[in-house]
C-alpha cells in the first residue's frame, strides 16, 4: 500500500459511528441533478459522508479509501441503516477504474490530476462528476502541499470533456464539524455530464 496509508489509518484511528461525516456542499447543493437510481461511486471516502448521501438518494454506491479504519466504521454504518453501499480499500495512485461503469463519481476534499481522464472515462454516458476541494493559495487546518489545491478555474480545463452544469469557487464551512463557528475554506465546485 501506498506510503499516505499509515497517515490516514492514524487520521482516522479514533473515529466512531458517531463521528460526523456528511456530504459536500456541490452534492448537497445541486442534489436534484443525481439520477432516481443507478450506480455511484465516491473516490477518497473517508467515512463516506458522500456515499451515505447517495446511498440514500437510491443508488447503488461503491466508496473507495486507502483507510481501512475509514471504511470499517463505514461498512458498520452501512449495515446499520441498510444502505447500498459497497467499500473497497483501494491506493488510487495504483488503481485502474473500470471502463463506463457509474452514472455518478463524487470526489471532495482530494485532488489527483492524473485520475481525472480515468474518472470520465468510469463515467457512463449521461453520467456526471461532482467536484469539490479546496482552491490555492494554502490554507490553515488544510493540506500544506500546494499540489493538492486547485487554480481558479482549473476543474472546467481537468473535465473539459464534461459539459459544464454547475461551476463556483468561494468559502464554505467545513461539512464534518460540530462546531458551528468552525472556520471556513476556499473551494471550488464542479458538475460535469457526460455526452
Amino acid at each position: 500500500m501506498h506510503s499516505t496509508q499509515p497517515k490516514w489509518e492514524l487520521h482516522y484511528a479514533d473515529a466512531t459511528l458517531q463521528t460526523p461525516a456528511n456530504p459536500c456542499f456541490v452534492l448537497q447543493q445541486h442534489s436534484t441533478l443525481l439520477p432516481f437510481s443507478g450506480r455511484a461511486l465516491e473516490i477518497a471516502c473517508g467515512l463516506g459522508g458522500n456515499a451515505r448521501f447517495l446511498a440514500r438518494c437510491g443508488l447503488k454506491t461503491d466508496a473507495w479509501d486507502i483507510s481501512d479504519n475509514a471504511l470499517t466504521i463505514l461498512n458498520n454504518y452501512a449495515s446499520l441503516h441498510h444502505l447500498p453501499i459497497t467499500p473497497l480499500i483501494t491506493d488510487l495512485e495504483q488503481m485502474l477504474l473500470p471502463y463506463q461503469q457509474y452514472d455518478v463519481i463524487v470526489v471532495s476534499r482530494y485532488l489527483n490530476r492524473a485520475l481525472c481522464q480515468q474518472l470520465v472515462a468510469a463515467l457512463k454516458p449521461k453520467g456526471r462528476i461532482f467536484y469539490q476541494t479546496f482552491l490555492a493559495p494554502v490554507q490553515q487546518n488544510a493540506p500544506s502541499n500546494l499540489e493538492f489545491y486547485l487554480q481558479t478555474g482549473e476543474l472546467t480545463h481537468l473535465f473539459q470533456d464534461l459539459r459544464c452544469e454547475v461551476y463556483g469557487e468561494g468559502w464554505l464551512a467545513s461539512e464534518n464539524t460540530l462546531e458551528t463557528h468552525a472556520p471556513k475554506q476556499r473551494y471550488a465546485w464542479f458538475v460535469g455530464r457526460k455526452q
